[in-house]
């Protein structure tokens, strides 16, 4: 690869040992950064101008259901159960391996394209081993980093709700066949359902399998009236807890719950939006700082929100800020600091993402010897808009359309604010006739 010199940006690291620099340049070889700061000395790289940009890693979303990118805004007006009974019960026992190709592929493209160089691509629809070749496949072709979470199939109901059914065994043959290398740029994950889904010896069976693969697993708590169940409790007293697992939601969980994950190293993730939207429950951001967990964020559902990670940082933001805020007013008290900054909600979305999947080693900030995936947010694109104030405020304040360069491992995926990964054109049309035709087999 060509060196690459991206110049005169106000460089936000997320490394306090390399810090943010006002006017500051990324270089960047071989795939790699090798030096981020201060305007620097460099001869024979392409240089790209990033003056009036914040240069920043890119973002990192730890729990999305790429496999649903065909059915944007489905699901905007449902509650959880009708998300449940409507895309999981009726829709996805009708997607062929192709459907979740082509759902995939759209869906990573439209990650890229707002910013997101990295996602955990949680798979719960995997009907047959043919449609984990697909998803496979579809990221692979996007040129995004994943982690694919391998999960169940939605084709029976027996997999949910005190399911006894063991985590399906073709993950030792997905391992075996595409994830040879920790290194490269899609790794391995069971998506598994958790003890809000299944029984607890199927969730001890599915770790096991987890672990004997050397991979995390990411599961569902606290979410609504199910968390209701003591998920994290159970797995606690059963000393299933552990550094190598994801919680998505625990809204519903105990703060006692939530010390367990932090005495353990567990990790969490919260999608603000859905969970807002569905009814699972407040965000439980501030409750899970409160408990010693750095929380990471994630999109969840793009049926049911856009893919836009710069509204997942307000709502985590806005969320937090308004259940702080009310307890305070309701004793009559007038909120004297802000709960939650917008630099931390950036944390959450790059650095703390990178720790939460195990590749803070990797990714996650603008470290020398890190993969250079890498954002450009314009800071005023638009002619109405002021540019200025806050850097981590303007990221916060930012859009997907906002987005102008995104670079994974050195290649351009977007540049001038446009995708460079792939027929967009085609994916899209081919999500338009998968999303017609599954519409039409349900009788929609």
């Amino acid at each position: 690869m060509a060196r690459i010199l991206i110049r005169g940006g106000h460089v936000l690291s997320m490394d306090p040992a390399v810090g943010d620099h006002l006017g500051g340049d990324v270089l960047i070889e071989d795939g790699v950064i090798r030096e981020a700061g201060a305007r620097l000395e460099v001869q024979d790289a392409e240089v790209v101008d990033a003056t009036g940009m914040i240069v920043m890693p890119g973002l990192v979303d730890t729990h999305r259901h790429t496999w649903q990118g065909a059915f944007a805004q489905i699901a905007t007006d449902w509650t959880l159960n009708e998300y449940f009974t409507g895309l999981l019960g009726r829709f996805s026992p009708l997607f062929t391996p192709d459907d979740v190709r082509d759902g995939t592929l759209l869906g990573a493209l439209e990650a890229l394209d707002s910013g997101i160089t990295t996602l955990f691509d949680w798979a719960h629809v995997m009907n047959t081993p043919e449609h984990a070749d697909a998803s496979v496949s579809a990221l692979r072709d996007s040129g995004i980093r994943a982690v694919f979470g391998h999960s169940t199939p939605t084709s029976d109901s027996s997999w949910y709700y005190a399911s006894q059914r063991r985590h399906p065994d073709d993950a030792r043959r997905l391992a075996a066949r595409y994830f040879s290398s920790p290194d490269q740029s899609l790794t391995l994950a069971l998506a598994i359902r958790g003890p809000e889904m299944a029984t607890l010896d199927t969730t001890a069976d599915d770790l096991a399998l987890a672990r004997d693969l050397g991979v995390r697993a990411s599961m569902h708590v606290g979410i609504g009236l199910l968390g209701g169940q003591r998920a994290i409790t159970a797995l606690h007293d059963h000393g299933l807890l552990g550094p190598d697992l994801i919680f998505v939601h625990a809204n519903t969980s105990t703060d006692d719950e939530l010390k367990m994950l932090a005495d353990n190293g567990s990790h969490a993730s919260v999608s603000a939006r859905v969970e807002m939207m569905m009814g699972h429950g407040f965000p439980a951001t501030g409750r899970l700082l409160a408990a010693g967990i750095r929380p990471s964020l994630s999109v969840d559902v793009t049926a049911g929100v856009p893919s836009n990670f710069f509204d997942e940082m307000r709502a985590v933001l806005e969320a937090e800020r308004l259940r702080q805020y009310d307890t305070l007013l309701a004793r009559g008290e007038a909120p004297a600091t802000v709960p939650l900054t917008s630099r931390q909600a950036v944390e959450f979305a790059t650095v703390d993402g990178a720790r939460a999947l195990g590749l803070d080693h990797r990714i996650g900030s603008l470290t020398p010897g890190k993969r250079a995936d890498v954002i450009l947010v314009d800071t005023a694109p638009s002619p109405v808009r002021l540019a200025g104030g806050d850097a981590y405020a303007s990221v916060v304040s930012a859009d997907a359309r906002d987005v102008d360069t995104v670079l994974v491992g050195g290649e351009f995926r977007k540049r001038r604010g446009v995708l460079t990964s792939g027929d967009t054109a085609l994916a899209r049309s081919r999500a338009e006739s998968s999303r017609a035709r599954l519409l039409a087999a349900a009788g929609s």
